[in-house]
């Protein structure tokens, strides 16, 4: 028996929009997509007529951090949780991130594996959430930033052995951190930490081992010494010159910009606990970093939807503010529906699998009352969510 979603708007993600559209969800896959006068129901199938509806693939977030919670200072809650209370916050958030239609993420760096337990709770059944790619531990020099929950590591046989580790322990990918960052007092945004011979030791064990590997990098020469190792996405790139978008493009890299992190970090303040330090340094990148992302846009570079949940006020469940925020540096509704499905996906490494509504396809499909085009900003409207489907079981269904 089929599901057979017809005569909505479907935007397909790669660009295209069918209206008065058929979606044809068979088992866990897409089994047709087009007019819906191409496609006429059997008895047995499931019919629902979503008539001035739209229908698009599930949203995905290439950047979050299912284990930090979006209080105010949330590196100090996670140090202060115990693990127990760190699993069910992060239960509690893959559950949100689910509601708000986002139904893929990649997690950039967990504490103590809880999210490659959260993972796998998801993937049995246990647990309700996205699809999850988790990095594990991410991977930085002693000192460095995130060294508070991630694998410290100096000189290139111990950065081997770090992503040695984060491999044995069943990560999806390996995250290296090339350079400082915002939520690590004493650190500098466009400070290079990791060598570059560190980087490429450190890439070359994740692609002997088949994974993909990201690097936080904000810093210009830290983002260049990444992309002569060989990384599969910068994240952040707050400090993108005309050479580092040049080796994007030949890399065939791409970048996922989280606006939302520094963006909610100003709008809060110190007045509403966010640390000062944190404060301090999110606006000193923050007109660098939009006019980077801007660049990179118009350069062609491939950017994928990311959102860096969990820092200050970036809260899990609230994802789809990074849509909205792409728009504003520039790009188009549509474009930023690309972003958050078929670009995201080939920086995952899944365009294969998700991404698109196409016949084949795993069938992760949410439907909202509006259009997304016409307002991206509904999408942040979960009442406005009418259904919510992955791999073909439905998680909400109000149609």
């Amino acid at each position: 028996m089929a599901i057979l979603f017809r005569n909505g708007n479907v935007i397909i993600g790669n660009g295209r929009v069918v209206e008065k559209g058929m979606v044809v969800v068979d088992g866990k896959l897409v089994k047709f997509v087009g007019p819906s006068k191409k496609y006429p129901p059997l008895k047995k199938d499931t019919v629902f007529d979503v008539s001035g509806k739209t229908v698009l693939p599930g949203l995905i977030d290439a950047h979050i951090h299912i284990c930090v919670d979006g209080s105010p200072d949330p590196i100090t809650s996670l140090l202060k949780d115990s693990i127990p209370q760190i699993t069910l916050k992060a239960a509690d958030h893959a559950r949100r991130t689910l509601e708000a239609g986002v139904t893929t993420v990649r997690d950039m760096g967990g504490k103590d594996y809880i999210d490659l337990a959260i993972r796998d709770g998801i993937e049995s059944g246990i647990l309700q959430g996205p699809r999850m790619l988790c990095s594990g531990k991410l991977v930085c020099m002693t000192g460095g930033h995130g060294w508070q929950f991630g694998r410290e590591a100096n000189g290139v046989d111990e950065v081997r052995a770090a992503v040695r580790e984060q491999l044995r322990a069943g990560a999806d990918l390996i995250k290296l951190m090339a350079t400082g960052g915002i939520m690590t007092k004493g650190v500098e945004p466009g400070s290079t930490q990791f060598t570059l011979e560190e980087l490429i030791a450190g890439v070359e064990e994740a692609r002997k081992a088949g994974r993909r590997t990201a690097t936080h990098a904000q810093g210009t020469e830290g983002i260049k010494n990444a992309l002569w190792a060989g990384i599969n996405s910068i994240e952040h790139g707050f400090f993108l010159d005309d050479e580092a978008i040049g080796l994007l493009l030949d890399m065939k890299a791409f970048v996922v910009p989280t606006l939302c992190a520094p963006y909610h970090i100003i709008k809060a303040g110190v007045r509403r606990g966010v640390p000062a330090y944190a404060v301090e340094k999110s606006r000193k990148v923050m007109k660098s970093h939009w006019e980077s992302v801007k660049k990179a846009r118009k350069a062609g570079v491939p950017i994928a939807m990311g959102t860096d949940a969990g820092t200050p006020f970036n809260r899990h469940g609230e994802n789809l503010k990074e849509m909205e925020l792409l728009v504003k540096v520039g790009f188009t509704p549509m474009e930023a529906v690309i972003a958050a499905t078929k670009t995201a996906s080939e920086a995952l490494g899944l365009g294969d699998k998700i991404g698109t509504l196409e016949k084949g396809k795993l069938a992760d499909v949410v439907i909202i009352h509006e259009d997304p085009l016409e307002n991206i900003g509904v999408l942040q409207h979960k009442e406005k969510i009418m259904a919510i489907m992955k791999e073909g079981r439905f998680y909400k269904c109000e149609l």
